[in-house]
Order: structure tokens, then C-alpha cells, then sequence
């Protein structure tokens, strides 16, 4: 299990509707996941799951105005669902297309992420193996983003604890 970040897109009218009803937006938002076939096709989805914290901690070092657990709006009083305008989506796709991969992996510093207990704090073990996950959830959180904001789209973003 653990911690991790999902994110799926919604209509503006669904984000509209889920902050005047949070309890329909969170049943809402687990039929998405919940649908046959899954994922719809018009329903960009992605994570970065539970690498949100080890990218966050890239990301702080570049441009990129992106902040997980800060951003967006909140849907739900417990804080496991927010919402993401389209804007806001359109916004954080421009600024990842802009940054290649590279630019965040220079900042990439096993020693200073398990001092700082970086969540999932396994940079130890296998540093190369980590990077190489990591960028691969970069590379989702892009697409993501990309297809989203191509779309027109809004988001809603789960965090599970």
C-alpha cells in the first residue's frame, strides 16, 4: 500500500458540481476508476503514484511551478480528493513539455533525499534502479498532463495515505 498520488480527468462541469457536492464527487470519482473498460478512452489518467514525493523534490530544483500536496483545490474535508482546473492542468503541461527529463535528473542526490526522509526514502538501496522509476513517472505525469490539457480537460487528484 502506502502513500501515492492519481490523478484522472474531469470536465469542468464535473469539477463545478464535485466542489458544491464533495460526497457525489467522491463516489463519482471511484466509478471513473471503477468503469468498463477502464481506463475510458477519452479519460487521461496517470500518476506519479508513490514517486510524488522524489519527483517534488526534483522539481523543486527547476522552473516547474508544481506542487502536489499544495495545489489544486480540495474537494474532500480529509484531504484524499482535489480538484484541477483546466487551466491549471493547461499550466503545468506547458512548463513539463518545457522541461525534459534531464534537466530534473541532475538533481538527483540519494544521500540528500534519504536525509531528508524523501518519501518512499528507498534511495538508498539502489540509486540507479530509483532514478530509472523515477523518470519513468515523470514520463507518465508528462503524458498525463499533455493528453489532459490537450483535451480540455480538468483533473481530480487522489491522495491515498
Amino acid at each position: 500500500m502506502g502513500v501515492s498520488i492519481g490523478f484522472i480527468s474531469a470536465t469542468t462541469k464535473e469539477l463545478n458540481r464535485a466542489e458544491r457536492e464533495p460526497s457525489w464527487a467522491d463516489a463519482y470519482h471511484y466509478e471513473l476508476y471503477d468503469s468498463e473498460p477502464f481506463p475510458l478512452s477519452d479519460r487521461p489518467h496517470g500518476g506519479p503514484d508513490k514517486a510524488f514525493a522524489g519527483l517534488q523534490f526534483l522539481l523543486d530544483e527547476t522552473d516547474v511551478r508544481l506542487d502536489f500536496l499544495m495545489d489544486g483545490f480540495q474537494i474532500l474535508e480529509d484531504g484524499t480528493l482535489f480538484g484541477w482546473t483546466a487551466e491549471q492542468i493547461e499550466s503545468v503541461a506547458g512548463q513539463l513539455r518545457a522541461t525534459p527529463w534531464e534537466q530534473l535528473a541532475v538533481h538527483y542526490d540519494p544521500e540528500q533525499m534519504t536525509k531528508e526522509d524523501v518519501y518512499p526514502n528507498t534511495w538508498r538501496f539502489d540509486p540507479d534502479s530509483e532514478l530509472a522509476w523515477l523518470e519513468r513517472a515523470y514520463e507518465e505525469l508528462v503524458a498525463f498532463f499533455t493528453q489532459a490539457a490537450d483535451r480540455g480537460y480538468g483533473a481530480f487528484m487522489s491522495f491515498s495515505f
